[in-house]
């Protein structure tokens, strides 16, 4: 009897120890399949992290391209194109898109609520930068078709100006011609010394007075009527013989000494002209010179001697 319950005891302690057993493996499984899976979702989350952190710098860099690109078109307008309004809106994005690109570069990858707007607010600030830009390429090429037009209209200024400044000097050249071809011309020129007596003298103490002699050629271009003749008489020291120095008249703008005057009727038929000059001044002998004017213009010269 004792026997038969000491083995069953023992029957006992060996299903407890083998229930035991079983348990730990079954409690081993648990941990290790547990470990597994906790494992495989880690394995999946840090490949999840890195899918959506490559996504977002893929994101950031698209973002950055588009946005380089329309900032260095931007650039290229700014100086160009005088639109401080799109200037002054689009510089407002610009500073706009350089934050949320920003954000997009420090904000966690698995943060997917906000790289979505991110993303949104990006795509909205790119639609309006490229419509700024469309609209000031817009201006730019208005501008550019401007500038055409103006530069075609400098040229088309200048061709007229050089041409009216060809005409101008061709009509100056037929004014010159006309009015040379219209100028008298006193030829014959003659200073004859004569002593009291109307006989001609070569000595210097002899001399009473000049007689001028000279001939208004036939111009039937020259405009006829009265005509006023100047007569300058110049001694060898250049000094003007004069009897008043009041007696000047106006030539090349200027008011210079005449030694006698003559009003004459011209009426474009050659015309003999003759004055007189009372010797009353001391003559030295030397190289005279007789210049005659009428109409503003110098129209005859002659030199002369006068010896003791």
């Amino acid at each position: 009897m004792n026997s038969e319950n000491k083995k069953n005891k023992e029957n006992k302690e060996i299903n407890k120890l083998s229930l035991l057993i079983v348990a730990i493996i079954v409690l081993l499984l648990l941990i290790g399949g547990a470990g597994y899976y906790i494992y495989h979702q880690k394995q999946q989350m840090s490949d999840l992290v890195a899918t959506f952190d490559l996504e977002k710098e893929l994101l950031a860099d698209e973002f950055a391209d588009d946005f380089n690109e329309l900032s260095l078109r931007y650039e290229g307008y700014k100086f160009s194109v005088n639109t401080d309004s799109l200037h002054t809106l689009l510089s407002t994005e610009q500073a706009k898109v350089q934050r949320l690109m920003e954000e997009l570069r420090t904000v966690k990858a698995t943060n997917t609520k906000r790289i979505n707007e991110l993303k949104k607010e990006l795509e909205t600030l790119r639609k309006i930068m490229r419509n700024y830009i469309i609209q000031i390429d817009s201006l730019d090429r208005a501008n550019q078709q401007l500038t055409q037009e103006k530069d075609q209209a400098v040229r088309r200024y200048r061709q007229a100006s050089s041409t009216a400044a060809q005409l101008t000097k061709e009509l100056e050249k037929q004014t010159e011609r006309v009015t040379l071809a219209s100028r008298l011309d006193a030829t014959g020129i003659t200073v004859t010394p004569i002593n009291s007596r109307g006989k001609e003298v070569k000595k210097i103490k002899q001399m009473e007075q000049f007689v001028v002699n000279f001939r208004l050629v036939k111009n039937i271009t020259a405009p006829v009527g009265e005509k006023t003749i100047y007569v300058r008489l110049k001694k060898p020291d250049d000094d003007i013989l004069v009897k008043s120095r009041a007696d000047v008249f106006l030539f090349e703008g200027k008011e210079i000494n005449y030694s006698m005057k003559k009003m004459v009727a011209y009426d474009g038929e050659e015309l003999p002209v003759t004055m007189y000059w009372d010797i009353e001044e001391f003559l030295s002998p030397g190289a005279y010179r007789i210049d005659i004017f009428t109409d503003g213009n110098l129209i005859g010269q002659r030199k002369f001697e006068l010896d003791k």
